[in-house]
């Protein structure tokens, strides 16, 4: 599948958030969630424009997207403790194009942009069903860390460059 991976356009904020709660619902997580992850799967322009967001299309289409962000301090995001560095924010595929080998070439293009910038680790909060993902494009488990949700946890990952 020829994908084309370019930066993101304020104009995709939309689509891009589109993107985010289809491919949270592929996992089938209650609706109740979602209202606690209104905001973190909501993609504003001003994000766009102040992250480093990329799409990935095929014949036009939008079909996935990924964000590094570079966290300047330490701090404390309720009981999740984030700290300083660059962190793969999100990165969210369409249900349809899931294991088709998207995600694994967004983090291909990610670690070039990471190499050209000097970014030497990223390191990044995994859904539960994502792990194996990351275990398979090679980034170390760290442990887990609180969720946003109430009794849930997600895994700490960190991807040396």
């Amino acid at each position: 599948m020829d994908i084309l991976i370019r930066p993101a356009l304020i104009k995709d904020s939309t689509i891009l958030t589109a993107i985010s709660f289809a491919s949270k619902r592929y996992w089938n997580y209650p609706d109740c969630y979602f209202d606690s992850w209104k905001d973190e799967l909501t993609i504003t322009p001003s994000y766009i424009k102040d992250n480093l967001v990329y799409v990935a299309e095929t014949k036009g289409q939008v079909i996935g997207y990924f964000s590094l962000v570079e966290v300047r301090h330490d701090f404390w995001a309720g009981k999740v403790f984030v700290k300083k560095g660059f962190w793969l924010e999100h990165i969210f595929v369409l249900p349809e194009y899931i294991g088709k080998g998207i995600g694994t070439q967004m983090m291909e293009y990610l670690i070039s942009i990471c190499k050209s910038k000097d970014v030497g680790r990223v390191r990044i909060f995994s859904d539960p069903n994502a792990k194996g993902f990351y275990d398979k494009i090679g980034a170390n488990y760290t442990g887990e860390s609180p969720s946003s949700i109430a009794g849930r946890t997600v895994s700490l990952y960190e991807l040396d460059i």
